[in-house]
């Protein structure tokens, strides 16, 4: 199950630069962090989805790759998405 159209709505308002972005990296990076969410919890009661985590995988270096990117493009935006998104520690 992916995200609600609400739930994505609301994730591009706070994040995005604007209402409608999708483009940007803190948009793309906070609704990948939603589905990264929704699938950790999926793993706890179905261990054995090997096929689910996989895709998981694959989401996790996208995230990974964005955040990279905005690392190098923008340090400040990078240090207040990841602290409010509370990806790191």
């Amino acid at each position: 199950m992916s995200l609600t159209t609400a739930q994505t709505a609301e994730l591009l308002k706070k994040y995005g630069r604007h209402e409608n972005d999708t483009g940007s990296p803190e948009a793309q990076v906070a609704l990948l962090t939603a589905r990264l969410n929704y699938l950790n919890d999926h793993f706890k009661g179905h261990q054995k989805d090997h096929h689910s985590r996989t895709g998981l995988m694959k989401l996790v270096g996208q995230r990974r790759r964005l955040l990279d990117f905005l690392h190098r493009q923008n340090y400040e935006s990078y240090k207040k998405l990841i602290s409010e998104l509370g990806i790191r520690k």
